[in-house]
């Protein structure tokens, strides 16, 4: 696990809450904690102050309530208390393991545990959000994804063609058909979409089942869509939506400041 802990373990900059406007940097090794500071000021006697360092241990760090302070009022108790932590020597790991690890460790969770993951810090809410983490969750599902269904999987997103009902699947792929012989007809396409023998998407439709979801990943499915408002409900990007229907891609995943994942 220590080939892991990438140098430096942590490094932060801000500047100084106001009135003050200096600016600080700290950065945290293995083996040390560095405090940098640039006083920026339009008084005579500090225009030509060059930018200060303050290096020491991880365990003079924990003795330096100063220090502590400082980092506190600088960056946050948040950050404070993180640093702390590493000093003590408590790594987080799971934070610093490798995307293609990390997707397969999120393959074995439902669907609910994955959406609690991805609030508990940034690089899990990216990674949980990913195309590739999506594109993993319907191939999941299915030893063969149809090469019509993945085209509109890289056309709509693999989270949108998660949360696609199988009707409106059906209606997808029945229009990207008739594009594709409208364009032959006229001789602008060279060729088409190839179905594969052993994926057809009649039976990628018959295992998805009769409604709701095309994908379902646990109990907690069904919780995200009842607690979706039909304002979030996203109907073809093709054609306008159809008073009174519930079909077209729902997409579940938490939102945060009303900002679409």
């Amino acid at each position: 696990m220590a080939s892991l802990l990438k140098e430096p373990l942590f490094e932060i900059s801000a500047q100084g809450p106001a009135p003050n406007k200096d600016f600080y940097q700290l950065s945290i090794t293995k083996s040390d904690v560095i405090w940098r500071y640039w006083k920026i000021s339009l008084r005579n006697a500090s225009r030509n102050a060059k930018p200060g360092e303050q290096r020491e241990s991880h365990q003079d760090y924990l003795e330096d309530t100063r220090l502590q302070s400082q980092v506190g009022l600088v960056f946050g108790q948040g950050v404070q208390a993180y640093t702390l932590a590493l000093g003590r020597g408590c790594y987080d790991y799971l934070e610093r393991l490798p995307d293609a690890l990390l997707l397969c460790i999120l393959a074995h969770l439902q669907l609910e545990e994955v959406g609690a993951l991805s609030q508990t810090s940034h690089r899990f809410r990216k990674l949980c959000s990913s195309e590739a983490f999506w594109e993993q969750a319907v191939r999941g599902h299915w030893e063969t994804v149809p090469a019509e269904v993945g085209s509109l999987g890289l056309e709509l997103g693999w989270r949108r063609l998660f949360f696609t009902s199988k009707l409106q699947l059906q209606k997808l792929i029945s229009r990207q058909r008739q594009q594709l012989r409208e364009e032959e007809e006229e001789g602008e396409g060279e060729g088409g979409l190839i179905t594969e023998a052993s994926g057809t998407p009649e039976a990628f439709w018959d295992s998805a089942g009769s409604s709701g979801t095309v994908f379902s990943s646990g109990t907690g499915d069904s919780a995200y869509a009842e607690s979706l408002s039909d304002s979030d409900t996203v109907s073809d990007p093709h054609s306008p939506r159809e008073s009174g229907s519930g079909s077209g891609v729902v997409d579940t995943w938490p939102k945060e400041d009303g900002v679409d994942m």
